[in-house]
């Protein structure tokens, strides 16, 4: 789960990070209001969407202006303006794609004079099961291109879990940011606490870019992004009501209502598949054969009808959708309740595309059965390949 970047801010001063005083606002004419309880002389008003890149970003709307999604004012009523063109228009970044998002939250910050920006990370590292550090002298808008580019510039490291965070930590970051005097020390405890944050909040990722020395020569959290693990949100309740479902996939999250695996995609083909290693393959092999899966859906082994029948409508609401690939190999997931939920799904919301379904494992004779017995235009396969190969031969004609 993803929060905003004010939500972040909140949540990291609540821990003691040196972050600016700011406001977020969802009306417009409340900027004036929140802009004026900030000291100045330097307002930042900020788009609140959930995606990076927003200062090189674009609006669609011609009225937004063409500063992107981050700008810099000088004064209460500047501030106020700027966040009037920005809220309700679509941003379009490099991480949104071309449709973008539409910014419905704005948030307003003291400005801060800024010597140095810096880059700094922590997220799960999956190959060694550590919670990892990612810093990088050459912070701000261009951090992928320095990745790419220039990786010798980024260090990374991981924290053994049976002494968790210690200060030779936060040395070693210090020092491969060049800090000097004071700001090592701050930077030893900066990390300290953000390691507490991100261990005892449940967090996957905490990207802080830019960390910044100010001109005063302090470090401060000049922004940050955080993701959370969704499957510890239920005993994070404070943080599971951070969730803002306008900025998720209306799929995605219909999905997760009925706790089903989905992630929604690019491609032409709906694919219902039991099991993550199989529902993988099953994307790969359609690629094999010359198409793009529309989806990545997992039911489950412990799926029930109803769930099967929401999954059938979830990929069915993909106006991209052109064919359905049902591909079940039964062992926990039962066939017979595969096939009842597919027929109740296709004659609640009708089918209008082809649909193939593969059927293996446990009840499958039952399951066909019922598939064949249900009076529907199903086309079908006798194993992965022959599935594959049927479905892109009629979506592709």
């Amino acid at each position: 789960m993803n929060i905003h970047e004010y939500q972040a801010k909140a949540l990291l001063r609540s821990y003691g990070a040196p972050v600016s005083d700011g406001r977020a606002v969802t009306r417009a004419e409340d900027a004036k209001n929140a802009a004026g309880e900030l000291d100045g002389p330097l307002w930042v008003v900020k788009a609140q969407i959930h995606a990076g890149g927003r200062g090189k970003g674009k609006f669609k709307e011609a009225d937004a202006g063409d500063k992107g999604g981050v700008r810099l004012t000088k004064s209460v009523a500047e501030a106020a303006d700027e966040a009037r063109r920005m809220l309700g228009r679509t941003l379009v970044t490099h991480q949104t794609g071309p449709a973008g998002k539409q910014v419905n939250r704005i948030y307003i910050e003291d400005g801060s004079g800024i010597e140095t920006e810096l880059y700094l990370a922590l997220l799960v590292d999956r190959a060694s099961s550590r919670i990892s550090f990612v810093c990088s002298t050459e912070g701000g808008m261009d951090i992928e291109e320095v990745a790419a580019n220039t990786p010798d510039k980024i260090l990374s490291f991981t924290v053994d879990p049976a002494t968790g965070y210690q200060p030779f930590h936060g040395r070693r970051i210090a020092f491969s940011l060049g800090l000097k005097g004071g700001q090592i020390k701050q930077c030893v405890n900066l990390m300290g606490l953000l390691y507490k944050a991100f261990t005892e909040k449940d967090m996957e990722m905490l990207e802080i870019n830019p960390l910044i020395v100010t001109d005063s020569g302090d470090l401060k959290v000049l922004d940050a992004k955080v993701s959370f693990d969704s499957n510890a949100l239920y005993r994070q309740a404070d943080v599971a009501a951070l969730r803002d479902e306008t900025e998720e996939d209306a799929k995605e999250l219909a999905a997760s209502k009925y706790d089903l695996n989905y992630i929604a995609l690019d491609g032409e083909i709906g694919c219902m598949v039991n099991g993550a290693g199989l529902a993988m393959a099953t994307m790969d092999i359609i690629k094999l054969y010359g198409a793009e899966p529309a989806n990545f859906l997992d039911v489950g082994g412990g799926a029930t009808k109803e769930k099967v029948t929401e999954a059938f409508k979830i990929i069915t609401s993909d106006p991209n959708v052109k064919g359905i690939l049902v591909n079940i190999f039964g062992g926990i997931m039962r066939c017979d309740v595969i096939a009842e939920g597919v027929v109740g799904a296709v004659k609640e919301v009708g089918l209008k595309v082809p649909l193939v379904v593969r059927l293996e494992g446990t009840n499958v004779e039952e399951g066909k059965r019922i598939i064949n017995e249900s009076g529907l235009d199903v086309i079908a396969a006798d194993d992965l390949r022959d599935g594959a190969e049927k479905i892109v031969k009629a979506v592709k004609g």
